[in-house]
Order: structure tokens, then sequence, then C-alpha cells
């Protein structure tokens, strides 16, 4: 048996709201926020391909350290630091970026991602999200 790939990671986040408008300006789908807002779930996620993304909003801090918590116990928001394959042209990724006021922070610049188990090389862009996690976008020439 063997590991496939990467399923999801988890982020905390001090304004739940502010991150998923973030991601879903960027493309990414929330799946559960209505349950979330609606107060009947105490996460949501936020969804790439067959990846995502689960958000633990600011109000699970207070639950730290109960009998049923399941999540890293020194994770605090900006500690992310991800990468997201873009599929799409760099420029394409720049002129969505410069409409949703995000600024690049690094990029284009070449870097060996995952692909290729971990010897592909692609160009990418780097931004930060609400809560100050690193997030880098790839491109590959295929």
């Amino acid at each position: 048996m063997t590991v496939l790939g990467f399923d999801h990671v988890a982020l905390p986040t001090i304004d739940a709201e502010r991150l998923a408008r973030f991601y879903q300006s960027l493309g990414f789908v929330a799946t559960g926020i209505d349950e979330w807002r609606a107060g009947k779930s105490l996460i949501f996620a936020l969804a790439c391909g067959d990846n995502k993304i689960n958000v633990h909003p600011e109000t699970l801090f207070t639950r730290r350290g109960e009998e049923w918590w399941l999540r890293a116990d020194t994770a605090v928001p900006g500690c992310g630091d991800m990468c997201f394959v873009w599929g799409d042209t760099v420029e394409a990724l720049q002129q969505l970026l410069a409409r949703e006021g995000i600024p690049i922070i690094d990029g284009p610049v070449e870097r060996v991602g995952g692909r290729g188990q971990g010897t592909a090389t692609g160009t990418s862009i780097y931004v930060r999200d609400p809560d100050q996690n690193l997030v880098e976008f790839i491109t590959y020439r295929d």
C-alpha cells in the first residue's frame, strides 16, 4: 500500500467570512458554509479540484483542549504555507489577482513542484491570504 496523494489541510482563521471571500474570489468552492453560518457545524471547507481546506473558524479557539479536539494544538492563524496548481496561464493568474486587488509578493519565478515525484519545474506566483498564510500558485508546462 502506498500514499496516493494529498487530500486536505486545515487552517485556523481569525475571520472565517473574510477567508472564505478571499478563496472564493480565486475560484475555490465553499462547502458546508451555510450549515456553519446556521450554527449546525463547527467548520466549513474551501474546495479546489479533489482537494480542500477545512476552515477552523475563530470560535473554535475557545474550545481548544476539549476531549474531542482533533486539531494541531499549536496551530494559529497565519501558520499555513500552501501551493496550489494553477490550471491556466501565468498571465491569467496575474490578471485575476490584479482584478481582485491581491498583491503579488513574489514571482513569477521558476520552482520545483510536486509533480514528477518532486522533480518537475513550474512557474510560481506568491500571495498572502487575509490571515497572512503564504499561498503559492504553480503553473506547469505540460
